[in-house]
């Protein structure tokens, strides 16, 4: 009998630690920020290794299922946004925070270059409390690299409603297209070179 239980025991200890070792192994988490147009935003973060997917849509507001033309207006109160689904054990969420800083201008209020209006504010919506204090010990820090105060709203997040599948990998799809040659190819090119972010799309939805 001792040897039996000694067996179960032996069982109890080692069995748990195979399926732990494997839903780590698939752990992913999300990150939700606003930056601008969200074509800009969405061409950075999908060329970030670590990075799983990235989709463009509105978040912020109090408008439910809102339309790309109801956002436009300024009403619905939802920004553009970029929802990022992340290997936390490849990449960290100060690292995303550390990008957000570098993609965008946080310090100009509901604007981003020509493109003006509540829905282009810069936001950061956390998942939980420890991506509340972290994008606020980052912004704290952040704020030595610009000249005037940031604005960058951060508060929770409560719900993504996806753009349609014309915004989603827009620049990838549309790189010729004058925006993107003018706005987004740019950005993207001085971020690449200050090795920040990688030539390509890195996520599973990439091209």
């Amino acid at each position: 009998m001792p040897g039996i239980l000694a067996i179960f025991a032996a069982l109890n200890l080692s069995a748990p630690a195979q399926p732990t070792n494997a839903m780590n192994t698939n752990k992913t988490e999300s990150a939700t920020f606003g930056g601008g147009c969200f074509w800009c935003m969405e061409a950075v973060f999908e060329r970030l290794p670590g990075v799983k997917s990235v989709a463009s849509g509105f978040a912020g507001g109090h408008t439910a299922n809102p339309t790309y033309e109801q956002v436009c207006t300024g009403t619905t109160g939802h920004a553009e946004v970029t929802q990022i689904e992340f290997d936390p054990a490849k990449i960290s969420y100060e690292k995303l925070l550390d990008v957000f800083w570098q993609a965008h201008d946080p310090t100009t209020l509901n604007r981003q270059g020509a493109d003006e209006g509540t829905q282009y504010r810069s936001l950061i919506l956390y998942h939980s409390e420890a991506q509340e204090l972290a994008a606020e010990k980052s912004k704290a820090a952040a704020q030595k690299n610009f000249n005037h105060p940031i604005v960058t709203e951060i508060v929770p997040f409560t719900k993504f409603y996806k753009a349609g599948n014309y915004h989603q990998e827009y620049y990838d799809n549309n790189s010729s297209a004058p925006y993107c040659r003018v706005v987004i190819a740019p950005k993207l090119e001085k971020l690449e070179k200050a090795k920040i972010i990688q030539s390509k799309p890195q996520n599973e939805t990439g091209h």
